[in-house]
């Protein structure tokens, strides 16, 4: 036994001179991954849809999660529950295109605006699409996407787009159930919005011959139905007050049930997304608390204008300035095959100096690999950016094949990939939260609010 004795007491001598015990590394376990995406990819939540009871039950499910792990609400904030209202209008009838002040026969408006557009046309026939005009309306004759030339009029803040109809544009108006109308925020400013219309061939053609032709958008009567988006956030008090707050965050929804009663899955976008916020909120409650305060969010109703972001940013749980950077994670299921392996890019890397922190302290991260599509302004990061905040998104693949597709389910996903990118962001988010590291705006990259 005095043996026995002896050794345990230099074991303890040892232990004690070799200093505190390391935490062993964080291990994200694929089967834990996998199940999380299953069930917000099921048939069970149809998609998700915007401001749906869908959304509010992949909510539920995310909110469970991080109370299970030991995450508090937010301050302030009664449950791990944020909601708003979206108001949603309803055509009561056709909208109309008008040339000159005549109807033009076999109009069909994808995308609607705020109200009544209209005026000199303009037409855009270019290929790089970044030197379309401000103009009021745009007839596009360009060999781009109508995805990108899209876009880019939004960007552009075009009152009204013309395109020539064709099987994608019929394809597009079925799948979506008719026009899209543009929802909004109950109580904020509605905002500018690019109408989006198709003309017939003949119509198109004789228009695009006659630039500087008068072209009108009339709208009939209007309903407004009131739906709810939710957010879920949860928080991690960190061990310094005075050390900020960071923000770690997805988006909730999807795209719902198509009128033909296609489910939109949405298991890469952003279900993935989603599964990151929830197991790096696993791994960052397993240990001990971080020196900064963590926010680990799900947005609402992205899909259909930042909502839940937009919201936030407006009502923050903590104020604005206490926030150090936000980090979305956005579609993280596939990797663009044109990146380094495992890697995951930086939506507007090179406005602040974030990247290169995250990069000099393990993160595989690359540069924004297309900034001439704007990531950096379609995604949750965005209402934070504009109010200031650090704040960027990292996505392993934007516009990938399945994106915005039916194809977009659980079957479509890498997980070793989607586990390894939240593997490999748990050691750089874990030094950001125990450091006294504040990313800042690169001279000019700060967005105007």
């Amino acid at each position: 036994m005095r043996g026995l004795k002896a050794i345990f007491g230099l074991l303890a001598a040892a232990a004690a001179l070799a200093g505190p015990a390391q935490a062993a590394p964080w291990t994200v376990k694929r089967e834990q991954a996998a199940a999380e995406a299953r069930f917000l990819a099921s048939d069970a939540l149809q998609g998700r849809g915007s401001a749906t009871r869908d959304e509010a039950i992949a909510a539920a499910y995310v909110a469970a999660q991080f109370e299970g792990f030991g995450l508090t609400p937010a301050p302030g904030q009664a449950g791990f529950f944020q909601t708003a209202k979206v108001i949603k209008p309803r055509l009561q009838g056709e909208a109309k295109v008008r040339i000159d002040g005549v109807d033009v026969a076999g109009a069909q408006l994808l995308i609607g605006p705020m109200g009544d557009v209209g005026g000199k046309a303009v037409v855009f026939a270019a290929d790089d699409v970044m030197t379309m005009p401000a103009a009021e309306v745009v007839i596009s004759t360009s060999k781009a996407s109508p995805l990108t030339v899209g876009q880019t009029a939004m960007s552009k803040q075009v009152k009204l787009l013309i395109l020539k109809e064709s099987f994608l544009t019929k394809g597009l108006y079925a799948a979506q159930g008719g026009t899209d109308m543009a929802s909004y925020l109950e109580g904020t400013p509605q905002g500018v919005r690019t109408a989006v219309a198709t003309l017939p061939a003949e119509a198109f053609e004789r228009l695009a011959a006659h630039p500087g032709a008068s072209v009108d958008l009339k709208l009939p009567p209007m309903t407004r139905e009131t739906a709810i988006t939710t957010n879920a956030i949860g928080y991690l008090k960190g061990r310094d007050p005075k050390a900020g707050t960071l923000v770690v965050s997805a988006h909730l929804d999807h795209l719902g049930v198509r009128p033909n009663g296609t489910i939109m899955h949405g298991a890469n976008d952003d279900a993935s997304g989603m599964v990151a916020v929830i197991e790096l909120a696993r791994a960052f409650t397993a240990g001990k608390p971080p020196k900064r305060s963590i926010l680990f969010i799900g947005y609402g109703s992205e899909e259909i204008g930042k909502y839940g972001s937009t919201w936030f940013a407006a009502h923050p749980s903590v104020p604005l300035a206490e926030i150090v950077a936000a980090i979305e994670f956005e579609m993280v299921g596939q990797q663009d095959p044109k990146l380094p392996k495992g890697a995951l890019f930086v939506t507007g890397s090179e406005r602040s100096t974030l990247m290169g922190a995250l990069k000099a302290h393990g993160a595989p991260v690359a540069p924004d690999s297309d900034p001439a599509q704007h990531y950096f302004e379609r995604s949750d990061n965005w209402p934070l950016a504009q109010a200031g905040v650090v704040a960027h998104t990292l996505a392993g693949w934007t516009t990938t094949p399945t994106y915005h597709q039916a194809s977009d389910t659980f079957e479509s996903l890498d997980l070793t990939f989607l586990t390894g990118a939240i593997q490999s962001m748990v050691s750089p988010l874990r030094w950001l939260a125990d450091s006294d590291f504040r990313p800042a705006w690169i001279a000019g990259g700060r967005p105007p609010p």
